[in-house]
């Protein structure tokens, strides 16, 4: 509530006071939609893009959260790969190590970096640098009965811009290169030990 002085509350007539007031707090609403219509902005940019497949990001909602599953390195990215509760819970079940296959709804993501030498570790480490890609891949049976139930989709990151954008390439890219893992359900990596 707005605090005035005894002597200008005397000054001004109960209907001044009560204007200023709503100003204000039309003024201070104003500001934080203007905040929050800007943060929207900014997810829902990530979250409108659609594979050529037309795979959703949106699908994968929330993957900064979800549960790793492994790490993995090659010469130019580091790679870390998620989870969401649907396969984690598969995984911690035994698939597919034991014949299962994964149930529709599963979606895993590779989270890709471009490595850089640690400044401060006392040895030698290669940490995340750059982030570049988000690697998605979601089970749905119906929809991808082609490549064993699995849709594949590559979103782009340019940290220049602070922007991503759906890879051109066909969902069919992704599924080419797991067919040799086709016995553990197109997945290469399994669920750690932890």
């Amino acid at each position: 509530m707005m605090r005035l002085s005894r002597a200008l509350r005397t000054r001004l007539s109960s209907n001044e006071i009560r204007t200023a007031m709503k100003r204000k707090s039309k003024l201070s609403i104003t500001a934080v939609l203007a905040v929050l219509s800007g943060t929207a902005v900014c997810a829902e940019d990530k979250y409108s893009l659609k594979s050529p497949d037309g795979i959703a990001f949106s699908d994968f909602k929330g993957y900064e959260d979800w549960a790793v599953v492994s790490s993995a390195r090659t010469d130019e990215v580091l790679k870390v790969i998620v989870a969401n509760p649907t396969m984690i819970e598969a995984y911690k079940a035994g698939v597919p190590n034991n014949g299962q296959p994964f149930p529709d709804g599963s979606k895993i993501a590779k989270l890709q970096w471009k490595p850089k030498k640690s400044t401060e570790a006392p040895f030698v480490v290669d940490v995340p640098d750059v982030f570049t890609q988000a690697f998605v891949i979601e089970k749905d049976s119906k929809r991808f009965p082609k490549s064993g139930g699995w849709g594949y989709a590559l979103f782009n990151y340019e940290a220049a811009s602070d922007k991503f954008t759906a890879d051109p390439s066909p969902s069919d890219c992704g599924h080419a290169c797991h067919v040799t893992v086709k016995a553990k359900d197109y997945i290469f990596h399994p669920y750690q030990k932890r």
